[in-house]
């Protein structure tokens, strides 16, 4: 019954997203709110599926621990879910992805006109000039930037020494001067890569205390990691 309901959402999924991406094509041409009110709309609708076809929802803890004014967050990273879901946790969240998202026909141009930055992971000092530089203009428009230290999806259990945290998020937190919010979450638990590796519960996704600017960027990457793997294994080990 779990195999068939992932089915069922699966369809459903690129369903609504491919119908979407046409039903959209006018807001190509309308200011950039239009934009983001339609990318909040699709994550709606897709987490609606999610609940009725599968029985998955989501619950968010640790909201007092959210910074005012510009912050970094640096979230682990399970499955498609958190991508899908950030969009309407945060308020016009500049996501950085991997280019090749940036590259799929339509999608890649909501994307680009959504303002989320596209990094190419083999680009060194130059991707990291250009998202440092992407990330200040989001915050001068008042939007956290989201980023994901490991750089790729992490299966549930991995130990983070075999996916260890990337030095671009530390240099990142270091040239933006703002706090970073560590985010935990349990998402892998319940969406799996397969496409029929759904199955019913509840996503907890868990603000962390923020770390606080200008402090040393090596011991920021270590602490980053160590709270975030932290809360993770316990969000894993205790679901419920």
């Amino acid at each position: 019954m779990t195999v068939l309901r992932s089915l069922l959402f699966q369809i459903a999924f690129y369903l609504t997203t491919t119908l979407l991406c046409l039903v959209y094509l006018p807001l190509l041409f309308l200011p950039r709110r239009w934009i983001i009110a339609g990318v909040k709309l699709w994550a709606r609708i897709i987490l609606f599926l999610l609940r009725a076809l599968v029985g998955l929802d989501w619950r968010l803890e640790g909201q007092e621990n959210l910074p005012s004014g510009p912050f970094l967050v640096a979230a682990k990273h399970q499955s498609a879910w958190e991508t899908i879901a950030f969009n309407i946790i945060f308020h016009d969240p500049s996501i950085v992805l991997k280019q090749e998202l940036i590259r799929i026909p339509l999608w890649g141009r909501y994307a680009r006109l959504a303002e989320h930055i596209a990094v190419d992971r083999r680009g060194g000092a130059t991707a990291l000039r250009s998202m440092t530089a992407a990330a200040k203009s989001a915050f001068a428009k008042g939007r956290p930037v989201i980023i994901f230290p490991q750089g790729t999806r992490v299966p549930v259990g991995a130990a983070g020494a075999s996916l260890p945290y990337q030095p671009g998020v530390a240099a990142l937190y270091a040239a933006l001067n703002v706090p970073v919010l560590p985010i935990a979450l349990n998402s892998g638990l319940f969406w799996r890569r397969s496409p029929w590796g759904k199955k019913p519960g509840c996503i907890t996704v868990k603000f962390l205390p923020a770390l606080p600017p200008q402090q040393d960027k090596r011991r920021i990457l270590h602490d980053l990691e160590r709270i975030i793997e932290t809360a993770t294994a316990e969000l894993e080990a205790h679901p419920d």
